[in-house]
């Protein structure tokens, strides 16, 4: 494991639909589940990931806002989440104007990045659920992440505007980061019943080769279910084919970035 430095991911499309908030929950459970200690940044105004992992919004002290426009500290903000290992940042309705009120603010693209350096608290792993925009709360996200994992659905338009998001990372490491790559790409709500599913799944690993996971997320109804109970599908069910992907992907991931399993 790491021991100060975690491997600190953004989950990014500027699509939305495409898995992102549940390719964060789902796969920071699996590697929670798996003995790796995770926190996951909830920087989506729509809060996805902190009601997918149960937390009530409306109880919330501190959120992710605070850390960035109110400069409150990171570890203050973080809550405990049913899985054991897993820690989120919660998101609230205030960050929807977070864009705008970022724009006038000293340090407006790194302020994200500074909060993370200056937390005392030991992660493995730091995921970032971005929002479905390449706004500067996206920006925040990839000047402070290693790599950006992008979720894409196996569907008509998959690629559309993915162009644009390669852009952006690309101008990020040029001017904020120079260490910022695609770590990654996760096919997303592939149904192996359909051409369509296969020539898109063709499309992306011709088009991005060895950074495309071999683990494919399947369309599932069992994942669509597990956010309204406010649990990840690995707690939801087991069992599903849901879980069973995202438990392969989390075991890709530690393979890729070097995390051993801990038992217990």
């Amino acid at each position: 494991m790491t021991d100060r430095h975690p491997r600190i991911v953004a989950l990014a499309n500027q699509k939305g639909g495409v898995g992102k908030s549940t390719t964060a929950i789902n796969l920071g459970a699996a590697l929670a589940f798996q003995g790796v200690k995770v926190l996951l940044i909830d920087l989506d105004p729509q809060g996805n990931a902190t009601s997918g992992l149960g937390i009530d919004r409306g109880a919330i002290k501190l959120s992710i806002y605070d850390v960035i426009l109110k400069e409150a500290e990171l570890a203050d903000a973080v809550e405990p989440t049913s899985v054991k290992n897993l820690f989120v940042v919660p998101a609230t309705i205030d960050l929807a104007g977070a864009e705008i009120e970022l724009v006038t603010q000293f340090s407006r693209e790194t302020r994200l990045r500074l909060a993370i350096e200056q937390t005392n608290q030991d992660y493995d792993v730091v995921l970032i659920d971005c929002p479905p925009s390449l706004g500067l709360l996206t920006v925040n996200a990839l000047a402070a992440a290693d790599e950006v994992l992008i979720p894409i659905q196996c569907e008509y338009y998959a690629l559309e505007g993915l162009s644009q998001l390669l852009k952006n990372i690309d101008l990020v490491a040029s001017n904020l980061n120079p260490g910022l790559k695609v770590g990654g790409v996760v096919l997303t709500m592939f149904d192996a019943r359909t051409n369509l599913s296969r020539d898109v799944a063709t499309q992306i690993r011709k088009h991005f080769g060895d950074i495309a996971y071999r683990t494919v997320i399947p369309r599932s109804v069992r994942l669509s279910e597990a956010p309204s109970f406010g649990e990840p599908i690995e707690a939801f069910d087991s069992m599903s084919r849901g879980a069973i992907a995202y438990r392969h992907l989390g075991k890709e991931f530690r393979k890729r970035n070097g995390l051993q399993e801990v038992e217990g």
